[in-house]
Order: C-alpha cells, then sequence, then structure tokens
C-alpha cells in the first residue's frame, strides 16, 4: 500500500446534456444555488462534497457520472490502483489551480477518478 492517503469521495461528476435544465434539477435536489455557474461548468458545494454539472462531456469521452476520490499522492494512488488492475483512462493532469485529476478503469469498465488538491 502506498503512503497516499484516501480521503473518501468528496467530488461526483455528471455528463448533461442541457446544463440550464441540469442546474435547475439540481439545484432542486441539493437545496442551493450553484457556487461555480459558468457555461462550461456548473458546480455545487454542499455537505462536504462538491457536485459537478459538466455539459458536451460525451465529446470528451465521458459517458457516465465518475465518483473523485481525494488523495494526498495522485502518483502513488494511480500507480497503486493500475497494480492492482485498474487501466489508466486519463493520465494524472492539471484541470487549473494546482488541482490533479486522473481517471482509470475498473476491470468491469466502471470509471473512477482521482483527485489531489494542490
Amino acid at each position: 500500500m502506498s503512503d497516499s492517503v484516501n480521503q473518501g469521495i468528496k467530488t461526483v461528476l455528471h455528463p448533461v446534456t442541457d446544463l440550464a435544465a441540469a442546474k435547475k434539477v439540481y439545484s432542486a435536489l441539493l437545496g442551493v444555488q450553484p457556487q461555480t455557474d459558468a457555461d462550461f461548468y456548473v458546480g455545487f458545494d454542499v455537505a462536504g462534497q462538491h457536485i459537478g454539472l459538466v455539459p458536451g462531456a460525451g465529446t470528451q469521452g465521458m459517458t457516465t457520472s465518475v465518483p473523485y476520490w481525494h488523495v494526498t499522492d495522485i502518483e502513488a494512488k494511480l500507480a497503486e490502483v493500475v497494480a492492482a488492475g485498474a487501466t489508466v483512462k486519463e493520465p494524472v493532469h492539471d484541470v487549473g489551480g494546482g488541482r490533479l485529476v486522473a481517471t482509470v478503469t475498473d476491470p468491469d469498465g466502471n470509471v473512477l477518478g482521482l483527485l489531489q488538491d494542490g
């Protein structure tokens, strides 16, 4: 096992085709308005979790919701899960502000995300 601490699932991203319609549904479901509200991404922070809506995600290869486990060392955790049988879908990359993300697929094709804040 690595020294990378798993902080649990704190972020879930959902691909959406109609951002305005999805924003209304998630606002009602979560009982809050979005903290981030842009044409390319809408994000809600509630109860220590971040719920994100990603329009056009299908063109980026995102076809289903992706849970992101927050970790302290993304490279170590990625190596650990790959050694255990996962396949890298999206290698580690910076999505802004020093936040690093990567995705893998488990043996059944489920997409799992890793996230390290900078």
